[in-house]
């Protein structure tokens, strides 16, 4: 068999590992609860490499390689701002989350979330968040399809549309049947896989390039007076800054924010986090130290040239090993992409139907009537971001630079004020939503602004700016709100959730 034999039955495996679990998340799946939050109930383990593999996308094999293999280390401050992001929303956002969502009228999106925690008849939050959701992930959503279809289009010769088709085919399948379950755990066995790949591609290439030593004597070799490859201090202090501003996006992300709300108590989000920023710590590095061992190996082997500094992992995966093993490393690759996708189809899917639908309708449901309505959430959502993706130029992929700063300033502000600040206000939160979400389209689409620093920065201040002068000009106390706050206070305290008399009442 040929190479390219072997890559098509890892690819295969791969694929059909994943419809497996959509079908066996499809039976254990019951009402909205299950197909929205998996019923509560994820261990750590499972909640924490599902936040990781939805979170890095192809970013973490693609994109981070590619920059360090171009810039060098200066290019980490992305990476270290991610990281103490994440570490800080693990911190202090996932248990009090996990606790104030199932204390707020059992919440079961963010937008819900937001309108119980602050009683908001209106729903004019509610809809506002759900709307913000729909339409940045339709086109997130939309990227990642075009993502896979230019890796199919790259790594085995293919069309660009049987790709794309492919890889949104799949992804649909398992998230529409399998809902947050089958996200879950596909997710989990992704972040797997990303994570194996990461460490034996520089663990076989360091033995390939001479060892440690023979890795930075080629390196230094290949740095010139403009970039130093191996100083992390190489840039402004303003691009450090605005690189590791980045990790202020995570407090917003609702892809991420879920898998919190999924945790069987408040108190496993300390194992949660343990285990989520290991496997990004780990992950990240390996990604930093692919870069770096690829530049030496391309230097020491002028023959070779890479055309695409992002595929450098990919090319190192085709050179270090046997065919089957490197077919895996591709399905990594694409594993990185698709858990992003599903990620994201679910909560597009829980804005349309939790958010939006049940509000406008004005009606409850059966759970079965629900489980439906949300697997046709996921397919409306899919078959747009497929639509939009048919173009492999399409610019929804400019769009992408927005998302993360766009729910990192939206919604970042508000979840934190909403869960440590007891004057936050309806009001406010909508004033600063929008303020933060309009400051990241506007300061984004400005590149006199945009490219001295990241939008998220001001979008963020500005939001919660608005946000605390509104809530303190229109803030009344109420008893309701203030019971649900000290018990969702109490329940990070014991682990375990403490539902306030005051809230039953409600």
């Amino acid at each position: 068999m040929n190479d390219l034999t072997f890559q098509i039955i890892a690819m295969v495996i791969y694929m059909a590992a994943m419809l497996g679990i959509g079908w066996w998340a499809y039976k254990r799946t019951t009402d909205l609860d299950d197909y929205m939050l998996a019923g509560r109930k994820l261990s750590p383990g499972v909640a924490a490499l599902s936040a990781g593999a939805s979170d890095m996308s192809g970013w973490l094999l693609l994109g981070l390689p590619g920059a360090f293999y171009i810039g060098g280390l200066v290019e980490g401050w992305i990476a270290i701002g991610l990281t103490i992001g994440a570490w800080l929303n693990w911190k202090f956002v996932a248990p009090r989350l996990r606790a104030y969502t199932e204390v707020s009228k059992n919440s079961i999106t963010v937008p819900s979330f937001f309108e119980n925690r602050l009683r908001d008849k209106t729903h004019i939050l509610r809809i506002t968040a759900g709307i913000i959701i729909l339409v940045f992930f339709t086109f997130y959503v939309s990227s990642g399809m075009v993502a896979g279809g230019k890796f199919f289009e790259s790594a085995f010769n293919s069309e660009y549309l049987i790709g794309m088709l492919l890889v949104g085919g799949v992804t649909v399948l398992y998230t529409l049947f399998g809902g947050f379950i089958g996200a879950t755990y596909t997710d989990v066995v992704q972040g797997i896989m990303i994570f194996l790949a990461l460490i034996f591609v520089p663990i076989i290439g360091i033995s390939q390039v001479g060892g440690i030593d023979g890795a930075m004597e080629s390196i230094r070799a290949v740095s010139t007076e403009e970039v130093d490859m191996l100083n992390l201090f190489g840039g402004s202090a303003i691009a450090a800054i605005s690189a590791a501003a980045w990790g202020l996006g995570y407090f917003g992300q609702p892809h991420i924010l879920v898998r919190f709300m999924a945790l069987r108590s408040p108190g496993d989000a300390v194992a949660g986090r343990r285990i989520g920023i290991s496997w990004m710590i780990i992950s990240v590095l390996g990604a930093m130290s692919s870069a770096l061992i690829g530049i030496a190996y391309f230097q020491q082997n002028p023959d070779l040239t890479l055309d695409d500094p992002e595929k450098v992992f990919l090319e190192l995966s085709q050179i270090f090993f046997h065919p089957l093993i490197a077919g895996f490393v591709l399905a990594a690759v694409l594993a990185a992409v698709m858990s992003t996708i599903s990620s994201q189809l679910i909560v597009s899917s829980s804005a349309l139907v939790e958010d939006l639908f049940k509000i406008v309708a004005k009606k409850e449901a059966t759970p079965k009537a629900q489980v439906v309505l949300g697997r046709m959430g996921v397919l409306v959502v899919s078959v747009i971001a497929i639509l939009l993706a048919l173009d492999p130029n399409s610019s929804v992929l400019e769009l992408v630079s927005y998302a993360w700063a766009g729910f990192g300033a939206a919604f970042g502000p508000i979840v934190l004020l909403s869960l440590f600040w007891r004057k936050l206000t309806t009001a406010g939160a909508i004033g600063g939503m929008i303020a933060g979400a309009v400051t990241v389209i506007v300061w984004g689409n400005i590149d006199a602004l945009s490219g001295v620093m990241y939008e998220i920065v001001p979008g963020f201040a500005l939001n919660i700016i608005v946000a605390v002068i509104v809530s303190l000009a229109t803030f009344k106390n109420s008893d309701g709100i203030t019971g649900e706050f000290d018990a969702a206070v109490e329940s990070v305290r014991t682990g375990t959730v403490q539902l306030p008399v005051i809230a039953k009442k409600d």
